[in-house]
């Protein structure tokens, strides 16, 4: 349970008094704010907002650097949905290309780390993310490779899917590495890693924008298709060779990175015991396997179970909450999103999905840092539920656009503007960042949730929360082939 416990944001709220860096207390929530509706126990805390301790700068940008890197293998593999759809176009596979990526990718990630996080103590964090790190640099790299190699339509979909799945398992290792180190040194270096796995959505997609423009520029006679990926696929391929060639350079970056973090006195200082604990924990859960210790570990098991189950029904609104968000972003995001067609016919299609998924990007980023303003906050469970239930109505604004459907009979868009098109994306991003922040900053909050009782509750508040959204991922990627079934009136699993 301590391991879990260094994971959890709120778990920092324990002081390090030895550490010079991270030895300022957190502050309880400033009181003396009126009750905005008596009959909500979250409106007490609506003001409420926390004090952050001190980090040093070097240690910050690092973890913003790792933040990066621990989201970069999902966003790698979404951006380049263009290039894969190039590389299918011939096969009756591209219809549903990104539900199929999404799904497999989404699954694998909510099975492994879930195994991570129960053997967490076993390995030395700084080890795993290491080891994490440079398994994405050469998955990334084969990636790049593939623009030179041209295979079978069929082997490539398999290529790219297992490519995905790797990734999402060493992502995975690599996210509860990051989170259980960066706990020990306090918010302000959980706040980073944090920003970091929004930003790194916007560089990578603005990335493939300036790509996709190059290439489009150098494509002299590639014509404008009416659908996203028109062409022979050449633009696709080499703006796809840079952008994979950057992602694999920065993963080796952030290598670098986290061995001169790893070589900081203040490292071996705050981390240290971290490490020391994650050999010690291993010896001695073998040492009780090997002596027959059944009856114990089961009574513990048992009890953890109930502790948990009691949370998760305490938190169930904000687990709901976070879940749907995820649910009706993944069910439209890549899938649907990526089939609405360019109204302007001067748009190349492979530069217009590019800015739609910078869009996104910002949009999610945008939402995300909102939630850094004391006065934008919404601490409510019953609030956020609202605001999550409400973005369904995205839903049907998106069909509504220039959706490309495979009936060849004529179709007028209700929506024929790629600016409103790219303003309902924007709306939709922000809100995905706002309320999944919000729901993620409130569920294990002692300060502003009244449903915990202990500091003990916090890190199993943290981590249930965390799994209803990755559960809330992979439930929307497999929405997503409902959606398309509605859209093109067909199996949306061969369609």
């Amino acid at each position: 349970m301590s391991s879990l416990r260094s994971r959890s944001p709120e778990a920092l709220y324990h002081a390090i008094p030895q550490v010079p860096l991270a030895s300022h207390p957190v502050l309880p929530a400033e009181s003396g704010f009126e009750m905005e509706d008596e009959g909500d126990p979250d409106a007490a805390h609506e003001l409420a907002h926390p004090h952050f301790t001190h980090v040093d700068a070097r240690v910050r940008w690092i973890f913003f650097i790792l933040g990066c890197a621990v989201l970069l293998p999902w966003n790698v593999m979404i951006t380049a949905t263009p290039y894969f759809m190039a590389r299918l176009s011939t096969s009756s596979i591209k219809a549903t290309f990104s539900s199929y990526l999404s799904t497999s990718f989404t699954a694998s990630n909510s099975i492994f780390l879930a195994h991570a996080t129960a053997t967490s103590k076993k390995n030395a964090p700084s080890r795993q993310i290491m080891v994490s790190l440079l398994c994405l640099s050469t998955l990334t790299s084969l990636l790049t490779f593939s623009t030179y190699i041209h295979t079978t339509a069929g082997f490539f979909f398999a290529f790219v899917l297992l490519n995905g799945i790797a990734q999402a398992a060493f992502g995975s290792y690599l996210q509860t590495s990051c989170i259980a180190i960066a706990s020990l040194f306090g918010p302000t270096a959980v706040q980073p890693m944090m920003s970091g796995q929004a930003g790194v959505a916007v560089v990578v997609s603005g990335v493939q924008v300036l790509s996709a423009l190059a290439s489009v520029r150098r494509d002299s006679e590639a014509k404008v298709s009416s659908v996203p990926t028109g062409g022979h696929g050449e633009a696709e391929e080499r703006s796809a060779f840079v952008f994979f060639g950057l992602s694999t350079l920065f993963l080796l970056a952030s290598v670098c990175a986290q061995v001169w973090l790893t070589n900081m006195p203040v490292y071996k200082t705050v981390a240290g015991s971290l490490e020391a604990r994650a050999k010690t924990d291993a010896d001695e859960i073998d040492g009780e396997e090997a002596q027959g210790l059944v009856s114990r570990g089961r009574q513990d098991a048992s009890e953890g179970n109930r502790k948990i189950l009691r949370i998760a029904k305490a938190n169930m609104i904000y687990e709901v909450a976070v879940a749907y968000v995820f649910v009706v972003t993944l069910a439209v995001f890549p899938p649907i999103t990526t089939s609405v067609a360019p109204t302007n016919p001067s748009m190349h299609p492979l530069l217009f999905s590019a800015i739609h998924f910078f869009v996104f990007g910002v949009g999610d980023f945008c939402g995300r840092y909102v939630c850094s303003f004391p006065r934008l906050l919404t601490w409510s469970a019953k609030r956020l539920l609202t605001f999550s239930f409400a973005r369904t109505l995205f839903v049907p604004l998106f069909l509504m656009c220039n959706v490309q459907r495979p009936s060849s009979s004529a179709y007028t868009p209700i929506i024929n503007s790629d600016f409103i098109f790219m303003l309902i994306l924007f709306l939709f991003a922000l809100s995905n960042g706002y309320v999944s922040s919000m729901c993620m900053m409130s569920a294990p909050s002692l300060e502003n949730n009244d449903r915990l009782k202990t500091r003990e509750d916090i890190d199993v508040a943290a981590t249930v929360a965390n799994f209803c959204l990755i559960l809330g991922l992979a439930v929307g990627s497999i929405m997503s082939f409902a959606v398309r079934g509605a859209v093109c009136h067909c199996n949306p699993f061969t369609s």
